[in-house]
């Protein structure tokens, strides 16, 4: 399962979309219940970038112990919790890389990325939460199998497209939901990311 990711490199013309946050700081060890960024496309199809608690939380929820972080993409589009998201509220969670921990006894930590330097966009919905005369954001990643494990369904530029356009019909979606996971490099790290609390660079130390 992904449970942490990374963003702690990006080009100017990301930088430039509407939303870009000026202190925006690098990000080496994302968890759950963190801010993330969420790339989305406005109605009139501008993409924009907003921040986003990691752990769906609709509107309706009174439990916010129970804000789910994944979604399968085999069930997304029939679960009550994310179906209606799917249909009206998808968006993109940029990256760098993520982790991904492996072992019977003893799990190491692997650093999974498709290249040095390049970037890569996982598929995710959103939900907007009203508090009083505030409305936060919240987003879950879709997860796809891949091997023994569950991995971040990796979209390319025309399937970023198609996932973020809203008139993109279901079957189209369906399609993406299905898709093969992404061919990734991979690296065996030193454990040092196990830490949540590590933000820097040293998380990618090497085993």
């Amino acid at each position: 399962m992904c449970g942490r990711y990374a963003l702690f490199r990006w080009n100017r013309d990301f930088a430039s979309l509407p939303g870009f946050p000026a202190d925006q700081q690098a990000q080496w060890n994302i968890s759950p219940n963190d801010s993330v960024l969420m790339l989305r496309a406005e109605l009139d199809g501008q993409r924009t970038l907003a921040r986003a608690r990691w752990g769906l939380t609709p509107p309706w929820l009174t439990d916010l112990s129970r804000t789910p972080a994944h979604a399968r993409a085999e069930t997304v589009a029939e679960q009550p919790m994310f179906r209606e998201a799917l249909r009206l509220r998808r968006c993109l969670l940029p990256a760098n890389g993520f982790y991904e921990w492996r072992g019977n006894v003893r799990k190491r930590p692997y650093w999974l990325t498709p290249g040095e330097g390049a970037s890569l966009f996982f598929a995710a919905i959103w939900e907007a939460y009203p508090v009083q005369e505030q409305v936060w954001l919240s987003t879950a990643v879709i997860t796809q199998p891949a091997a023994s494990q569950r991995r971040p369904l990796i979209l390319d530029e025309a399937g970023q497209a198609a996932w973020l356009d809203l008139e993109t019909p279901l079957h189209v979606l369906q399609g993406l939901l299905a898709s093969e996971p992404a061919a990734l490099r991979e690296r065996v790290l030193a454990n040092l990311v196990n830490d949540p609390k590590l933000n820097g660079p040293e998380c990618l130390t090497p085993a």
